[in-house]
């Protein structure tokens, strides 16, 4: 009877470690990542293109049922927020540009992948400038008192203008009496867009993706290898975490290793921006929903948070049709 009674404990016990065992891997089915990881930080350098990309993720992220919050941050804070934890995901990792930058924090971020490739990144000048015979960095000093000596840079910090500040400190291109000018990018552009009305000479950082290739007639300097890189400063934009970010948030990390764009989506996406007068990431999630095809690869293996299936969730989030 004793015996009895233990055997009918035993299959109680073992049922109800069944049942457990079942509800266990049921939830863990659903709750795909730590609740830490439901909300995302990024930065953003305050660049047309890097709040492009940002919309385009956290349009995403918050459809999956994720937080975000984009931190308006210099290139320099923002690694520093990186290597501190503040920021979570930074996408606009520019190379050559910011090899400085890369080397100095290595060890406290993580290399996701190159999100972009193709963009252009160097000094350019309006046409005319370029068809009065500035054509290459060395010519600039040959017209020095029409450019004023000045550079129009972005903001200050920024690793393109400390390339510039000590390209002019080494005299190159004999540029040593020349300075550069930091303002905001939308500061810069203002400053070119007065000079082209007024047909005045002006040397300014320019760079694709960006509406400034449709909005001017501009023309980039070649010669500038040694600061920007060959073929007009050629350069990949990488993905960032900080240190340990995928292995925690795996679901995040996995979505990000998928992202991966072009420079006329990018455009597409800041120009409906400028044009319409609507944020980026509006202009962001329009662009997704004209595009769909796209989510079957940036959500391949990728779930809500809560571990539902990412494709269906998102079409309906957006009211895209299957």
């Amino acid at each position: 009877m004793k015996f009895k009674t233990f055997a009918n404990n035993n299959k109680s016990i073992l049922k109800s470690g069944l049942t457990i065992s079942l509800l266990m891997t049921q939830f863990s089915a659903y709750a795909a990542e730590p609740q830490s990881c439901q909300s995302i930080t990024f930065s953003d350098p305050g660049w047309s293109d890097i709040g492009a990309t940002n919309g385009v993720v956290t349009t995403l992220l918050e459809g999956l049922g994720y937080k975000t919050q984009v931190y308006m941050l210099s290139v320099p804070i923002g690694f520093e927020s990186l290597k501190t934890g503040k920021v979570d995901v930074f996408m606009g990792n520019w190379l050559p540009a910011q090899n400085a930058y890369i080397k100095k924090y290595r060890t406290n971020v993580d290399v996701v992948r190159t999100n972009l490739d193709g963009v252009k990144f160097t000094l350019a000048v309006p046409d005319y400038v370029y068809q009065a015979g500035v054509h290459s960095f060395t010519d600039l000093s040959k017209f020095a008192d029409k450019f004023g000596d000045k550079i129009y840079g972005i903001a200050p910090g920024s690793p393109a203008n400390e390339n510039l500040k000590t390209m002019i400190n080494s005299n190159d291109y004999g540029l040593g009496d020349w300075q550069v000018v930091e303002s905001s990018e939308q500061g810069m552009l203002s400053q070119v867009s007065r000079s082209i009305k007024r047909h005045k000479y002006i040397a300014f950082l320019a760079w694709e993706p960006h509406p400034m290739n449709v909005n001017f007639d501009i023309r980039y300097l070649s010669g500038g290898d040694k600061y920007f890189g060959p073929n007009y400063g050629s350069a990949q934009i990488q993905t960032l975490t900080k240190k340990g970010f995928g292995n925690k948030c795996k679901n995040v990390d996995t979505l990000l290793h998928n992202l991966a764009f072009n420079v006329d989506m990018e455009n597409e996406i800041i120009n409906q921006a400028n044009k319409n007068d609507i944020s980026a990431k509006e202009a962001a999630k329009k662009w997704i929903s004209a595009h769909p095809q796209l989510l079957n690869t940036w959500l391949k293996n990728v779930t809500t948070f809560s571990g539902d299936k990412a494709l269906p969730t998102i079409k309906q989030r957006l009211n895209i049709e299957s």
